[in-house]
């Protein structure tokens, strides 16, 4: 089996990859884990996210950020981490890539409706949602259902945050390590902790680029956050005619470079306290050895807030919500009562219709939902 040089000895070597749920031959010429990411980039999901958003939908403009540019960034960041830290970057993509298979369409207003309906059924996550579509709902191969991807690879997917300590386990999370152990209550490896504070940094970052970009609040506003201001002050001391674009490029660029930095400095601290030999130690580990510091902790916190009360709170993103809630939840009532409208999910067996209605609508993008909230609900709706 191929190998990875120059790895840290706790850093997750392909060669000594847990394998697949299904056996297969090995590539020749690529790794167990460069294998998951090219499996995750041609699957049909990954290409939906492209008309998949986070905060604006896709017809407000060509240069806001979608599920899909997101997840490029946060596996280009994750990438950066771990070659610093000495990780496998092909396991960070991966996981960086398929991240957010599970989200609705419409970002969080759109999980926050089908969660709240899908209750009585046993709820919906898109981390559980996202563990469903690479094992179960893509299709493509003859011989497994979903992509038969590495375990190092599917518990990153569903332990990328932290262990899995709810109870109960999500529906779809609980259905699968029935038959393959995750081993929920543990960390998982480095390389699932890197995708998560890459997705942090890239989606607060992107979010004050989108926000100016969108001027939902002026870049004076960000002045009040002790993470931004030095870095809009020395902007604007140092280019007096910058345009709004320019401005709310340059900040989120310095602004990650800054938090990338504290994450690898962080990092290695922890790395070289743990001590940790082997992949496996390091999942024994009591907490996260891939970490931000303290002080970037507090003022990563007071950015969130400012984001909260100036951006997901702001008029145009609230009506966008309130459409969006109103869409999932017509459509969510309308295939349950009328399962005879639901196309054949491939691999799809579930009898039970909510779940295969949460299935159909979890994979719409935001032009499909709205395309066929107008279809059945007509033109004023």
């Amino acid at each position: 089996m191929l190998s990875i040089a120059n790895l840290a000895a706790y850093a997750s070597h392909p060669e000594n990859s847990r394998g697949r749920l299904h056996g297969e031959p090995e590539s020749q010429t690529r790794t167990a884990f460069q294998r998951d990411r090219d499996r995750i980039i041609h699957s049909a999901a990954f290409r939906r996210l492209q008309y998949k958003t986070q905060v604006f939908v896709y017809h407000e403009g060509d240069h806001y950020r979608t599920r899909l540019t997101h997840s490029l960034e946060v596996a280009q960041i994750a990438r950066s981490i771990c070659r610093a830290l000495g990780l496998n970057e092909d396991l960070a993509e991966a996981l960086a890539l398929a991240h957010d298979l599970g989200h609705t369409p419409f970002g969080h207003a759109g999980e926050d409706v089908l969660d709240s309906l899908m209750m009585p059924h046993g709820g919906f996550d898109h981390n559980a949602q996202a563990l469903r579509v690479i094992t179960l709902l893509e299709h493509r191969y003859a011989d497994f259902p979903g992509l038969n991807l590495t375990w190092e690879t599917l518990e990153g997917t569903v332990k990328h945050n932290g262990p899995v300590l709810d109870d109960p386990l999500p529906l779809a999370t609980a259905e699968y390590i029935a038959e393959h152990d995750l081993e929920l209550t543990t960390y998982a490896g480095a390389e699932a902790q890197v995708a998560a504070l890459a997705d942090d940094i890239a989606y607060d970052n992107h979010d004050i680029d989108d926000g100016l970009r969108a001027e939902l609040f002026p870049a004076e506003a960000l002045a009040q956050v002790p993470l931004v201001a030095p870095v809009l002050a020395e902007l604007q001391d140092r280019y007096r005619d910058m345009s709004r674009e320019q401005l709310a490029h340059e900040t989120a660029r310095r602004l990650i470079g800054a938090m990338v930095d504290d994450v690898i400095g962080e990092s290695r601290t922890r790395l070289e306290r743990a001590g940790v030999d082997t992949v496996e130690e390091l999942r024994a580990l009591p907490d996260a050895v891939i970490a931000f510091s303290g002080h970037m902790v507090s003022s990563q916190k007071v950015l969130k807030q400012f984001l909260h009360s100036q951006m997901y709170r702001h008029p145009k993103v609230n009506r966008m919500t309130q459409k969006a809630r109103r869409v999932v939840s017509d459509l969510f009532g309308l295939y349950t009562a009328q399962p005879d409208h639901l196309p054949r999910i491939r691999g799809s067996h579930d009898p039970d219709t909510p779940r295969r209605v949460a299935d159909f609508i979890a994979g719409m993008t935001d032009r499909f939902a709205l395309e066929e909230h107008r279809r059945h609900f007509g033109e004023q709706s």
